[in-house]
């Protein structure tokens, strides 16, 4: 079963106004979205973020974002350059496709000395 994983790509401190609290320690972080199985692992397009208020540790959503904690978080966005999409196999997966393969291999060689006309 594939677990999925959240990683950061980038975080900024913004000095605008909490909406609850009214302090000026907001947090934006960007996170990539990543699915690691035992066969592969795998690097989406998915980029999510969340501004969290440090002094309330409420997480402030797109609903309550003034005017200026917009134009900072846009401002944010075009500067985030998340990792390509890709899918990359792991180890497991890579023995046992050599083992397909060397199995595959000496069934071929075997018919071709004759072994399996006794069986076909």
């Amino acid at each position: 079963m594939a677990k999925e994983q959240l990683d950061i790509i980038k975080e900024a401190d913004l000095t605008n106004n909490c909406p609850e609290c009214f302090n000026q320690e907001l947090k934006l972080t960007f996170f990539q979205k990543h699915i690691i199985s035992r066969f592969y692992n795998r690097t989406t397009a998915e980029v999510s973020q969340e501004i969290r208020c440090l002094t309330c540790g409420s997480v402030i959503y797109p609903v309550s974002w003034t005017q200026d904690i917009e134009r900072s978080f846009e401002y944010f966005q075009k500067m985030v350059v998340p990792e390509p999409r890709r899918t990359r196999l792991t180890k497991l997966s890579l023995w046992l496709i050599f083992l397909l393969f060397a199995v595959s291999v000496a069934l071929v060689y075997m018919y071709s000395t004759g072994m399996f006309k006794d069986v076909l």
